[in-house]
């Protein structure tokens, strides 16, 4: 699946777990990119984080994981990584291929 093409059902379910604020952006990829079940996306991502599956959706424990590993968090942090730099971090520690990543390797070697 794209990163912009039918993103409005894996948008609404990444918002309702808390989006970026937890890890919703995290599980909806591995819903919608692997073809995973919501339980079997959410204990993938746990386990990729190392942490358990209730942590994914703590806000707390989230937002410092996530400023740790350079994988987004809602409001910018001064030199953290965020867009394409974020996303990037996030094929990395799910062992994943994101669309727009790609485009912007492929726009590099140009």
């Amino acid at each position: 699946m794209g990163d912009t093409a039918g993103m409005a059902v894996p948008h609404f379910m990444a918002s309702g777990m808390g989006g970026i604020r937890t890890t919703g952006d995290l599980v909806a990829r591995m819903e919608y990119g692997s073809n995973m079940k919501v339980d079997d996306a959410k204990a993938y991502v746990a386990k990729k984080l190392g942490i358990s599956v209730l942590d994914i959706a703590d806000e707390c424990v989230m937002r410092e994981l996530r400023e740790e590993l350079g994988i987004g968090t809602v409001t910018g942090i001064p030199g953290a990584p965020r867009g394409i730099a974020a996303k990037m971090n996030i094929e990395k520690l799910l062992d994943i291929k994101i669309n727009s990543c790609e485009k912007f390797r492929a726009m590099l070697k140009n």
